[in-house]
């Protein structure tokens, strides 16, 4: 085997010294803080810009807010394009109206006022946002189609002294609520109301309910013709006089069908017995006295009133057993009756007086014919008036198409024998 030749190179290796590696240390060290204070910098600046970001949105967020509710459009109704205030003024007007009429039973409705309409069922597929948002918009599309029509009719009206009155009472309103008249509009207008922008919306409303009264004169029907609406119904119109009395069965909630039975048995008697009594000559008042309970006795006793008696009242006001004996045709004066009350474990003693129409209610079936022309006229205007929901809030639009949706499958399943299910 040759030999190698090739001369052997020796690296001479450097032996740190411990000075040295102390070095080494700081100088890595001396790295390592640069790029740290590098990264703080950076993060740093990260920071400040998206805190930057936040204070500019914070900022410009009302702006924005304000901006799309004062210009874009929010709603379409018809040829009529409404932005975002407009709309709050009638939603507002038309909540703040139903829940002032409806106050003394909203409680039992279930409605929280105070809370967020939109997570309050008002039933199983609509919030009670949705309840009002339909009003609100049915109440858009009169105003519309009567300010429309107004004009196409050429009535006008001036609202200069109306709108006077209203600023003055408005006013009022405010003090005695104890806040500032802008306030008071926020509050009762939507969150971007003031005097000036909502005006014209409070003299368009003006001047439809103007128009509509006009309507109203325009369809007051004859006389012929009120006469022959009382004709066919004289039921609604025509008043009695009555004697009544009244036994209820004794029974509690939990009590059984033979238990109510017997209870009814015995009252049944006694009306009976009473009602003898009446037709044997007896004094109606005096046999109330007889057969009154304890705490009823005073009433019937007092000689200033006849308890038992009742005038003027109307077939709305009775019980429907007692109401469907009165009104029959063949009833005369001197009439006397038993009538069992099943609904409310009842028996009546009930005695005909009188049967008449107080001519007064012609005003009344005037005002009911001529309102209900108006409301047909309306009726056929308001059909033009399409709603176009441009920012998709409306979501009650959407319930009447998801529940025809599921009634035609549900037909559709039907028609073909099938359960609507796929295999």
């Amino acid at each position: 085997m040759a030999k190698n030749n090739t001369p052997e190179v020796k690296t001479e290796q450097k032996i740190q010294t411990k000075y040295d590696r102390k070095m080494e240390a700081r100088r890595q060290q001396k790295l390592k803080d640069e790029r740290q204070a590098k990264l703080t910098k950076m993060i740093a600046a990260i920071i400040g810009l998206v805190i930057a970001v936040i204070i500019v949105a914070s900022i410009a967020a009302p702006i924005i807010r304000k901006n799309a509710a004062l210009n874009g459009t929010y709603v379409k109704v018809g040829e009529h394009e409404l932005n975002g205030l407009e709309y709050d003024y009638y939603y507002e007007t038309t909540v703040n109206n139903y829940l002032n009429s409806w106050a003394s039973i909203l409680p039992y409705m279930g409605l929280d006022t105070s809370g967020d309409f939109s997570k309050q069922q008002y039933m199983d597929n609509m919030t009670w946002k949705d309840f009002f948002d339909e009003m609100t918009v049915e109440q858009i599309r009169q105003t519309k189609a009567l300010v429309d029509d107004a004009g196409k009719a050429g009535f006008t009206y001036d609202t200069t002294e109306e709108y006077e009155t209203f600023l003055t009472e408005f006013k009022a309103a405010a003090d005695s609520a104890g806040t500032s008249v802008s306030e008071f509009y926020k509050m009762n207008f939507g969150t971007y109301a003031t005097e000036k922008n909502v005006a014209p919306f409070v003299k368009e409303g003006m001047v439809a309910n103007a128009y509509y009264d006009e309507l109203l004169e325009t369809n007051t029907p004859s006389e012929e013709e009120v006469k022959a609406y009382y004709e066919e119904h004289k039921v609604d119109y025509d008043k009695v006089d009555y004697r009544s009395f009244t036994f209820t069965a004794d029974v509690s909630e939990e009590a059984t069908e033979d238990e109510i039975n017997a209870a009814m048995d015995e009252i049944s008697d006694k009306a009976d017995a009473m009602m003898k009594a009446r037709q044997d000559g007896g004094d109606f008042e005096e046999l109330c006295i007889q057969n009154a309970s304890e705490d009823m006795k005073a009433s019937y006793e007092d000689a200033e009133t006849e308890y038992s008696l009742n005038e003027g009242r109307n077939s709305s006001s009775i019980p429907d057993v007692v109401s469907d004996w009165l009104y029959d045709e063949g009833r005369k004066e001197g009439d006397i009756a038993v009538l069992k009350d099943e609904i409310y474990n009842q028996y009546y003693v009930v005695e005909f007086v009188n049967r008449y129409y107080d001519e007064a209610d012609d005003a009344n079936i005037s005002s009911t014919l001529a309102s209900q022309a108006v409301s047909e006229y309306i009726s056929a205007l308001i059909e033009n008036y399409q709603v176009t929901d441009v920012k998709g809030n409306l979501k009650y639009l959407t319930i009447d198409e998801t529940e025809n949706a599921e009634e035609t499958g549900e037909t559709d399943a039907e028609g073909d024998g099938t359960d609507g299910s796929s295999e």
